[in-house]
């Protein structure tokens, strides 16, 4: 049951690995470009792994941003991991050992893949999960070691390179699309965000995109359980 778990495992985690050597490899480079070795850079995916935080972060330290200024962008920049982690309780709940590792390693790329709760027949389900966390955040620390290193022998322009995120966003979303029959969600939270950037700004629209994305969600649900 362990090699099929670690098999199936890898092969859930494929189409991540594509976008987090890339990702990572980005942001490698930025980090080279501000100055900041290759151990700074293992150690802040390592320990931090917060995607386009740590995009962010760049900017953050080159800038001088003070001890309140970066803790209040992080929190408005990973407010979503409170949002959609809550349907990932059930899941986690009984997961033991691996899950103070499974929660910190739950990013938005991982729960596209975890998700639905579908489980490969013939595996350990928390086992499986925690490998898929893990396979993740590994190629994304290497994303990260190769682009600092890369950084540090190449020159590489870095203009536009933080849209990359955006891309690795889509490509997840796209993906659910065509995976799902149920597009109500997805609807729902395109709709939210459009509504609340036109409200807020864009400084200001995500914490309320989100807290409308889960008040619909929410209705939604607690309709469809009366129904049943």
């Amino acid at each position: 049951m362990k090699t099929q778990t670690i098999r199936q495992a890898f092969y859930k985690s494929i189409p991540v690995m594509a976008g987090y050597i890339v990702l990572g490899t980005g942001f490698g480079i930025l980090m080279n470009n501000a100055g900041y070795g290759v151990l700074w850079t293992a150690a802040m995916s390592i320990f931090i792994y917060a995607g386009s935080m740590q995009y962010v972060g760049v900017g953050l330290l080159t800038g001088g941003a003070s001890v309140l200024t970066t803790i209040i962008t992080t929190i408005m920049v990973n407010a979503r991991h409170l949002f959609y982690s809550i349907s990932m309780v059930e899941p986690y709940k009984k997961a033991g050992k691996y899950k103070p590792y499974m929660i910190f390693a739950l990013t938005d790329e991982t729960y596209s893949l975890l998700c639905d709760g579908q489980v490969p027949e013939g595996t350990d389900p928390n086992l499986y999960r925690f490998l898929v966390s893990l396979f993740n955040h590994s190629y994304w620390v290497t994303g990260s070691v190769l682009g600092s290193l890369l950084g540090a022998v190449l020159p590489f322009p870095t203009t536009g390179i933080e849209f990359s995120m955006t891309a690795l966003f889509i490509a997840s979303f796209t993906e659910q699309w065509l995976t799902t029959k149920d597009h109500i969600p997805a609807l729902t939270g395109l709709l939210s965000t459009l509504l609340c950037l036109v409200l807020f700004g864009r400084q200001n629209f995500l914490i309320p995109a989100m807290l409308c994305i889960t008040l619909v969600l929410t209705i939604l649900r607690k309709r469809e359980e009366g129904q049943v």
